[in-house]
């Protein structure tokens, strides 16, 4: 298995932790909504209520700012659905039609 990406400043967690804290912060985030959900039905006013967020998130494999540039790069679409390559296939299929044409009467 390759190492280039590695260092061994940052070794990352086995996966098991990880996704053993993913799950202890869902869990956190859920109960802490669940408290909230329960105080404004007691009467709390909802403007009044702190939301709780994620403290702590995975760090992903992918590159943060490269994954910001494909989403500003807008919406890709696979090359065989653009009408570029439709009409290319369309002109292959005629030549190659003309050279059948062109073969055949030769």
């Amino acid at each position: 298995m390759s190492k280039r990406h590695r260092s061994q400043e940052a070794v990352p967690l086995p996966r098991a932790e990880l996704r053993a804290h993913a799950h202890g912060e869902r869990h956190r985030v859920k109960s802490e909504l669940h408290e909230l959900a329960d105080m404004v039905s007691h009467g709390l006013e909802p403007d009044d209520a702190d939301e709780p967020g994620t403290e702590w998130k995975p760090a992903h494999h992918h590159d943060a700012e490269r994954a910001v540039k494909k989403l500003d790069h807008g919406r890709k679409l696979r090359h065989w659905k653009v009408k570029e390559w439709k009409r290319r296939t369309v002109v292959r299929r005629q030549k190659a039609a003309a050279y059948r044409n062109w073969a055949q009467s030769a």
